[in-house]
């Protein structure tokens, strides 16, 4: 008798594709995170392909399990992750802006510098009556 080898279910492919992409992905972010030289190029890394590698993950996580339960809790996690990374982003981006962490040569626009400009302007002026 011949030993038959095992073979995988699409769902199980599917799994193992979400998997291999979004630990490549989370991979990705990490040696950008440690190797570009600049905060704005750290912060893209540490954000935008890391969120698109847990997002893969989950979904593979959830394929490979296959429980309506988990998956729900899964689509929380993305969720979570959706909501705060942007705004982690922004903050770190501004709070090295506002630094000077952040080179003016590296802009292609500027717009924080008039709106802060703006801002203490309107401070700075007396109130009208």
């Amino acid at each position: 008798m011949s030993a038959r080898a095992p073979t995988m279910s699409p769902l199980e492919w599917l799994a193992s594709v979400c998997f291999i992409l979004g630990c490549s992905l989370n991979l990705i972010a990490a040696i950008g995170a440690l190797r570009f030289p600049d905060l704005l190029a750290r912060m893209h890394a540490a954000t935008k392909p890391q969120v698109l590698g847990l997002i893969l993950t989950m979904a593979g996580l959830a394929a490979s399990l296959g429980s309506s339960q988990l998956t729900w809790k899964l689509l929380i996690v993305v969720l979570f992750q959706f909501m705060t990374a942007p705004v982690s982003a922004h903050m770190v981006g501004r709070s090295g802006y506002r630094t000077g962490k952040v080179r003016d040569e590296d802009l292609v626009v500027d717009e924080l510098t008039e709106d802060l400009r703006r801002v203490q302007q309107a401070d700075t002026q007396p109130p009208t009556s």
